[in-house]
């Protein structure tokens, strides 16, 4: 934060900062250092700046002698940035031309910051204090930083805003300094004893660094104290030194510069300046926009403490990326290294012939790592020199927030605000991505026959990297799962395609699912509750690059499913988004579920809405190419439960049996139990099981089924836990 309490022109902290138009800030004394006479107020020029030979007698008395050497003249430039109580023609005079040597010399004085300015102009003969120490009417003044001129009116510098905020926290911040100064260890053996680096709350003792960690580890009883810095010290960005309230709260209220005896109550939002109630009355803003100046107060507060957040969290990125630039640092010096000893294995390999082309490649590299470390040197210095800039003006714009001023607040909440949002705005995208990666690619090929050595170089194809499985956006869904991948950042290497691999679910085998270009797949008719494992791999014409780290993919234990239109007959209609179904057609149509089933024990249920005239609806399961306009069962390709209002059948390839008694009605439940396991089918009826287990030995894919008419509307329930208690089951009649 002390670049931001530093005096352009001085390099110094500020002492009685004002604000120029342009918003930016300047110390009085300095102030009137850099103020110029404009042309048609020549006749008040000094002498140093009149023709040679105009000089008057009072500077030419006042000139010091040849034997004085440069001392005066050297102390003019120290005087002036330290805004000494010198008069300015006293100063002036030391630069007389008679001592120059020079003709028509015209002195400029340097400040510390590399700002040329020219010295006062002297009032005439005749002002009173009051008008020498404001300047002289005609005069104008060139902001430091952004050289933007402004004419000094009749009041000369007493026109510009004092800025009282900087100047109190000026004022703070040198306290704080030398309170910081005085804070000393409370155990150091030393003498004198080192600066104190922290202070414990609970053993009220000020530590050093050294003795801290000797004394007082963040371990055992000490784990829970609280450390904090010294009294005096700056604490973190956002904390209060506690006094902020204390300040504002007995500083006396500032009046109007115009009226001595009011104080600022309104802002003028035309001016953008405070103003009391007499400049309303007296009418230069009695047309103008304004607003109570609590308010307005509070809104620019809220907007600069909006705009911090963003240049908050830009430098948190910055911190990161130069410890991510610091470890590539490393990394290039590595893998430098490495590629080093690699090169000089296989240049040693082909002895004599080599030698002489194994110094151009070893230049090639270190130019390689040469160039790659300044451009990351050159990336830790700008993001540093940025860093400390934003951090500088997030200090001192927290100063600012604290303070509890309001017109002096307002008098430079607008240039803040527009300048941590420009702060902000300097973060582009990718200023803090690295520009390089550590990766050397290059890749010396050794094979060439012996009189090819003068052309040996380096190539730049190389395998292709390591994929990285992207696993926020790889997932499951009942039984299928989506797998995402990207390429490493950085990577040059080209990719032609990639692998996709996974296994059986049951720890088997890996097989290639997916062959392509794309870094996206899904794979649908997985097993349900099974654990698959994937991994994929990049190919190019090098050849095929190593595997990606395993991903493992848990599938649904319960299946998800409606009723399938796309596979439907025609006449079946559907409802309630694909789960009630019901029929157009007097004559018995099918109707398969979305999900296909090969492994596992799944459980499904379909409540009867309605039921009219006993129909023989028909639940069970069916192969994808079922006949699907007649009763389910009939065929070889469907395995079913027919039931009427009083007795229900098996059936499959048109084969009646296992007749049972218990039939459906409006308002029943029907269960279908598959257990693949023991590759059986088994029904119940409203949560009794209908009969002996249907069928057994069943082998092969299956998906859920149905058959009804326009007689019957039934809505389908899944996701549901296999039941764990089964009823006595009906004995079939004879």
């Amino acid at each position: 934060m002390e670049e931001e309490l530093k005096c352009p022109v001085c390099g110094s902290l500020f002492r009685e900062p004002i604000i120029l138009p342009c918003s930016h800030n300047v110390c009085l004394p300095c102030a009137r250092t850099i103020a110029v006479q404009t042309p048609e107020n020549e006749q008040h020029l000094p002498a140093l700046l009149q023709p040679r030979g105009s000089a008057p007698p009072a500077a030419a008395a006042a000139a010091p002698g040849p034997g004085l050497g440069p001392g005066p003249a050297a102390s003019l430039d120290s005087e002036c940035a330290a805004g000494g109580g010198v008069d300015h023609a006293d100063k002036l005079s030391l630069h007389s031309e008679t001592d120059s040597g020079y003709g028509s010399y015209t002195p400029s004085l340097k400040s510390p910051n590399g700002v040329r300015v020219l010295p006062l102009v002297p009032a005439p003969p005749g002002a009173t204090a009051s008008q020498r120490g404001a300047g002289p009417a005609g005069s104008s003044l060139t902001c430091p930083q952004c050289h933007r001129s402004a004419s000094l009116d009749q009041r000369g510098l007493r026109g510009f805003q004092r800025n009282r905020l900087l100047e109190a926290i000026v004022q703070r911040y040198q306290q704080g300094r030398a309170a910081a100064a005085a804070a000393k260890c409370q155990l150091c053996d030393r003498s004198p004893p080192e600066p104190a680096a922290v202070l414990c709350e609970q053993c009220d003792v000020l530590y050093c660094a050294a003795c801290q960690l000797r004394c007082h580890p963040a371990r055992g009883p000490f784990a829970k104290h609280r450390l904090v810095p010294p009294p005096g010290a700056p604490g973190p960005p956002g904390g209060g030194d506690g006094g902020g309230k204390g300040a504002g709260g007995g500083r006396k209220l500032p009046t109007c510069a115009e009226h001595d005896l009011e104080n600022y109550s309104m802002y003028c939002v035309s001016c953008r300046s405070p103003v009391c109630y007499q400049c309303l009355e007296d009418g230069r803003h009695g047309k103008h926009e304004v607003k109570a100046l609590g308010a307005v107060w509070k809104q620019h507060k809220a907007q600069l403490s909006q705009a911090l957040n963003g240049v908050s969290d830009k430098a948190k990125e910055a911190k990161e990326f130069l410890v991510q630039l610091k470890n590539l640092l490393q990394q290039i010096q590595e893998n430098g290294l490495d590629y080093e000893a690699c090169l000089v294995a296989q240049c040693d390999a082909l002895v004599d012939a080599l030698t002489r082309q194994k110094a151009k490649l070893l230049t090639k590299v270190t130019k390689e790592r040469e160039h790659k470390l300044k451009v990351v040197w050159d990336q830790i210095n700008h993001c540093t020199l940025k860093l400390r800039q934003s951090t500088g003006l997030m200090e001192y714009c927290l100063e600012v927030i604290k303070e509890n001023d309001p017109s002096g607040f307002l008098q430079i909440s607008d240039a803040l605000i527009k300048r941590v949002q420009v702060s902000q705005e300097q973060w582009v995208k990718g200023a803090l991505e690295p520009k390089v990666s550590a990766e050397f690619d290059l890749t010396l090929d050794s094979e060439p026959l012996l009189q090819a050595i003068h052309q040996l170089d380096f190539i730049q194809m190389k395998l292709p990297p390591v994929p990285l499985l992207q696993l926020e956006k790889c997932c499951t869904r009942n039984n299928s799962v989506t797998l995402a991948w990207r390429m490493p950042p950085l990577s040059h290497n080209p990719v032609e395609g990639y692998i996709l691999e996974l296994d059986d679910g049951d720890g088997g085998q890996f097989r290639e699912v997916y062959v392509g270009k794309e870094t996206l797949c899904t794979i649908d008719g997985l097993h349900f509750n099974s654990t698959y494992n994937a991994r994929v791999k990049a190919f190019n014409s090098s050849g095929v690059g190593p595997y990606s780290k395993t991903v493992i993919l848990q599938t649904s234990d319960v299946a998800w499913f409606t009723f399938d239109p796309s596979s439907a007959h025609r006449d079946i209609v559907l409802s309630n988004d694909n789960q009630t179904a019901t029929c157009s057609s007097y004559d018995d149509r099918v109707v398969l579920g979305t999900a296909a089933f090969s492994k596992g024990v799944h459980y499904w249920e379909l409540h009867v809405d309605r039921y009219d005239n006993h129909p023989d609806p028909a639940f069970g399961i069916a192969r994808i190419n079922v006949v699907k306009d007649m009763m389910l069962g009939k065929d070889d390709k469907a395995w079913a439960m027919y039931v009427d209002n009083n007795r229900s059948w098996f059936m499959h390839c048109n084969s009646h049996t296992n007749r049972t008694e218990g039939g459906v009605s409006k308002g029943a439940t029907v269960g279908v139990l598959l257990d693949l396991n023991k590759h059986s089918l088994t029904f119940y009826i409203n949560g009794q099981q209908q009969g002996p287990p249907a069928f057994e030995n069943i082998e092969g894919v299956f998906m859920p089924a149905l058959s009804l008419n326009r007689n019957v509307q039934v809505t389908l329930h899944t996701g549901l836990e296999v039941p764990q208690c089964v009823k006595q089951p009906k004995l079939p009649s004879n």
